[in-house]
Parts: C-alpha cells; structure tokens; sequence
C-alpha cells in the first residue's frame, strides 16, 4: 500500500512540475526535440498561421485545433478585409504542448482526471469519449487507468454534429465521459453533447484542460475543467 501511496504522490508531483498551460504573451512552449518555439503573439502572426494551415489543406475546424482557438476567431483571422478594430472576437489563446509532447506527461495530467471523475460521479461511467484530436490521447490514457472502454468523436465544424467513429466502441446504452482539450464557445462540447444522447448514451461528465467560459454545465451535464481562463 505504501509503494502505492508513494507512485500516487510522485505522478502528482509530475503533474504540479509539467502541467504548463502557456497563455498567449506569457510563456513560449517546447519542442520534443528541446528547442524553444514560441507561440504567435500578434494578430498578424496568427493570420499568416491560420493562412498556412489553410494552405496545407486544413479545414476551419482543425486550424481551431492546432491553434486551441474558437472557429469563430479562426473565420475571423482568415477575413484579411475585416479591420482590427471592428467586430474582434473575444478569445484567449491557450497552449499546452509541454504536456503533449510527452506521452508520460499526458497520463500524469490524466490522473488528475482520474481524480475528478472519481469525485464528480464515482464508478458511473463506462465509456471515455475523446474529442479528435485533442480529447483523444487523455481520453485513451483515462480509459486505461480505470479500464474504461474508449469512443471517438469526430468534431466537423460547429454547424455539424460530428460523428462517433465505429473503429471505436459503441456508446449506445453507455454512461459515457467527454474530454476535450479546451472549450471556447461550448459549440464543439454541446453539438457532442447532443449527438451523444441521440446515439444512446448517458452522458455523465464533460472534461476540458481549460475552460475559458463562464460555464459550469454543458446542457445539464457538469463540466469540470483543470483551469479556467477567462478575461476580467
């Protein structure tokens, strides 16, 4: 029991080390080769990001993912006519690639999950389903420390309700668990939401790393977030 104890304490003492959540202007993050690479600080140097992406092929959606922005904001950065000062959306850019870069550090942050699920609804879930692309490896870590099966949802874009993957497992008559990485808007986490309880889950639990809402609930389902970041 005591080793137990002691691994339990020393993967929190990873997570209070290696859970950096860098917000835009403060921290730069991490390479998995070591190098520093910083975020894009300036609308400018979102722009010409999002106009990368974009001519790499990437759709709104996933722009939004690789950035941790709304779609909303990401439409806007792609609207070069649009005036700085007119009709900016409101949005906070957060960044975690400290913890993504490191599988280890992946499942450390997901034991603190682990926890809040434990204390939100104990032992009623059996079904973690991850947001692609960014819910799916905490997803995949949760499920495996509490032997849970694993589901994928595909979010398309805030107008489409996205679609359960059938590589995964089923959700139909499952209490389920959703995680993504952040929630901007809520639009991605309710559209899931829905199509959830449409395809017959219970669904239980909404998890995010960082909410940047206002929000406790996403249509009667609690949401719990590791931060919340919102403007003041």
């Amino acid at each position: 029991m005591d080793s137990v104890l002691q691994e339990d304490s020393d993967y929190l003492y990873t997570v209070r080390r290696t859970v950096l959540l860098h917000i835009q202007h403060t921290n730069p993050s991490y390479r998995s080769d070591g190098a520093v690479q910083l975020m894009p600080l300036s609308i400018d140097e979102l722009r010409r990001k999002v106009e990368e992406y974009h001519n790499k092929g990437l759709n709104s959606q996933q722009i939004a993912d690789e950035l941790s922005l709304s779609q909303t904001t990401i439409q806007w950065l792609s609207s070069s006519n649009v005036p700085l000062d007119e009709e900016t959306p409101s949005d906070i850019r957060v960044g975690w690639r400290s913890v993504a870069v490191k599988a280890a550090r992946v499942e450390a942050v997901s034991y603190v999950f682990c926890d809040i699920i434990e204390e939100e609804i104990g032992e009623d879930v059996d079904t973690m389903v991850g947001i692609s692309i960014n819910g799916i490896p905490f997803a995949q870590a949760i499920a495996g420390q509490m032997d849970l099966e694993l589901a994928v949802s595909r979010s398309i874009s805030e107008s489409d309700a996205g679609h359960l993957s059938e590589v995964f497992a089923y959700v139909s008559g499952k209490r389920v668990v959703v995680i993504d990485d952040v929630v901007s808007s809520g639009t991605t986490m309710r559209k899931t939401v829905q199509h959830l309880r449409e395809s017959g889950a219970d669904v239980k639990l909404c998890l995010v790393l960082a909410n940047k809402t206002e929000m406790n609930d996403i249509d009667g389902v609690p949401l719990r977030g590791l931060v919340r970041v919102v403007t003041v």
